[in-house]
């Protein structure tokens, strides 16, 4: 804490690591050995929570230290012994303008109804921008929000807004049973930490259906791709089903990750937004996903923007490095995150494409 670090990480036989601002930094300490490190983690385990890191050998946990510290922690085995992870929690529920979100994702948070989901690599900030999203719902609407996590991470206390939070395994089984008992919960929001697999994914899409604003969160590295994860969990006979659900209950698509600063005080969010306009949705039922990278390319009016245009901007304006922003775009591409079309190139599409410099990107 006092080093600003956003991760702890201990293994067997190594000194102790942490991560601060993006990078891996050793603690001036002797290496621990296994047997030093789970005495740690059992000394923050409740029996059950040691019961099952003996039986599954690995869990989620959550852990507190006053009022202004708290961690989650997964706590796993390697081939050496015993390791953990302790990432830190801000104490502070952050608001939109502490973190600076696009205005696009106020407009979500303003909605009744529909998907809004919000994607991401580990440690890329999503917790937090849901987090932000919650408080600023919580502030301004008189609204029952249900979150579903695993664990629990930020604690809303309840405002305008009743809050309750459900945590895999302490007050519920799983995501699926959750939100199964959910929708007879009377809630407005339904926060789903993370949307995993078919059923929870499907009964997302129901409860979005049927009038609830439901937030969740995905590992993809696009916005578009993510349309993508979600239809692939389907199998091929539910295809066509799950692309109309989509099509119908799709708010918009945030697709974030953390860039350090020019400046070197710390990192700042950048952002991939999709909105779920009218065309979008066409092109989702009609099954050409590919297409919809074209349309953020061109859909700034209603507030989309690729990563590449959020980066160029954050570069224009010195927030961060050109060398920042080119790294992350070149290892992003080669991760597949620029979800470009296989289709001719607009117009638009062109003339950026002439404008680039010989890295290939236009910053």
């Amino acid at each position: 804490m006092k080093n600003n670090a956003s991760d702890l990480h201990l293994s067997a036989n190594n000194q102790p690591i942490i991560r601060v601002s993006g990078d891996m930094k050793k603690v001036k300490a002797d290496p621990l050995s296994s047997d030093e490190i789970r005495s740690m983690l059992y000394s923050v385990m409740s029996e059950d929570q040691r019961a099952v890191y003996e039986r599954e050998m690995e869990i989620d946990l959550a852990i507190s230290f006053g009022e202004k510290t708290r961690f989650r922690v997964n706590a796993f085995n390697t081939r050496q012994g015993a390791a953990a992870v302790f990432r830190t929690i801000p104490s502070e529920i952050p608001t939109m303008e502490d973190l600076d979100l696009p205005k696009t994702i106020r407009k979500f948070a303003e909605l009744d109804k529909g998907l809004v989901l919000i994607t991401g690599a580990t440690g890329s900030g999503k917790s937090t921008t849901l987090a932000a999203i919650i408080n600023h719902i919580n502030m301004t609407k008189s609204k029952h929000i249900l979150t579903i996590e695993d664990p629990v991470e930020f604690f809303h206390e309840s405002q305008k807004s009743l809050i309750n939070h459900r945590e895999i395994g302490r007050d519920t089984k799983s995501f699926k049973s959750a939100l199964r008992s959910a929708l007879r919960e009377d809630p407005d929001v339904i926060l789903v930490g993370e949307m995993r697999d078919y059923e929870t994914i499907s009964l997302a899409l129901t409860a979005a259906e049927t009038g609830h604003l439901v937030l969740g969160t995905l590992h993809a590295n696009s916005a578009s791709k993510t349309v993508d994860r979600i239809i692939d969990v389907f199998p091929g006979s539910d295809k066509d089903m799950v692309r109309a659900m989509l099509s119908n209950s799709l708010e918009g698509v945030i697709a974030q990750t953390l860039l350090q600063r020019a400046d070197g005080n710390g990192r700042i969010g950048a952002f991939e937004v999709l909105v779920g306009t009218n065309a979008v949705r066409n092109l989702i039922r009609e099954n050409q996903v590919p297409q919809i990278f074209s349309m953020m390319q061109t859909g700034s009016r209603y507030g989309m923007i690729t990563m590449e245009e959020y980066i160029s901007n954050l570069v224009e304006q010195g927030v961060v490095t050109k060398e920042e922003g080119r790294t992350f775009m070149m290892k992003a591409s080669d991760e597949g995150f620029e979800d470009v079309s296989k289709e001719e190139p607009t117009p638009q599409a062109q003339a950026e494409e002439t404008s680039k410099d010989k890295a290939g990107y236009s910053f």
